[in-house]
């Protein structure tokens, strides 16, 4: 009855559209109807700027931490925190408050990892901001740093968090399609910095 209850749980907490609900109340904007119309940290900073969007990034990945802690607050020591925290991310992707609508759970996911190991979440940050800062695309970062802790998880043979890491690297690469195709026509929103970002720059001066 208790697992139920924190996968209930986890599921409310990962439901909870930061970016949708700060952009209505502290911007008086509907950010699922501008930019890419998604609730994620990527088009809260393309739609409400930098404050919200950091704002944004460290709730979504508060929901994540907070639901893959409840075996540890509930003392559970046999229950795997990512069995736990996998709810919160199915949440954001698909939100009870959002008309089952969401965003695309990288950022909770990312949460999930830190609650379960700091360091593998130290290694999925640092892959995320080294990938950002070349191609200047959040989509390829958030793509690369998921795959990154799948095939590290299976070379330490962690098979939980390989199970999970992979069921999440299969969502993410899904609800990135759209991203995927616009990659491979060179039409994918650029943020504004990094490598590709200056690059472009320069040769649109030309």
């Amino acid at each position: 009855m208790l697992i139920i209850l924190m996968i209930i749980i986890a599921y409310l907490l990962g439901s909870i559209p930061s970016g949708l609900w700060i952009g209505k109340v502290f911007y008086h904007k509907d950010i699922t109807k501008e930019g890419s119309g998604n609730i994620g940290t990527t088009n809260t900073f393309r739609v409400l700027g930098f404050k919200a969007g950091i704002v944004v990034l460290f709730m979504d990945i508060l929901k994540g931490t907070l639901a893959a802690s409840q075996p540890y607050l509930f003392h559970q020591p046999h229950v795997n925190p990512l069995l736990i925290g996998l709810f919160a991310s199915i949440g954001h992707a698909v939100s009870i408050f959002d008309h089952f609508h969401g965003g695309k759970a990288v950022a909770t996911s990312a949460g999930i990892l830190l609650a379960y190991n700091p360091g593998l979440f130290l290694v999925a940050a640092s892959t995320f901001i080294g990938v950002l800062l070349i191609t200047s695309m959040a989509s390829m970062a958030s793509m690369i740093g998921m795959t990154t802790i799948f095939v590290i998880a299976l070379y330490i043979h962690d098979w939980i968090l390989a199970t999970v890491a992979g069921i999440l690297t299969v969502a993410v690469f899904y609800l990135h399609r759209e991203n995927i195709v616009r990659i491979i026509h060179g039409k994918e929103s650029l943020v504004h910095f990094g490598l590709v970002y200056h690059i472009s720059k320069k040769n649109d001066a030309k």
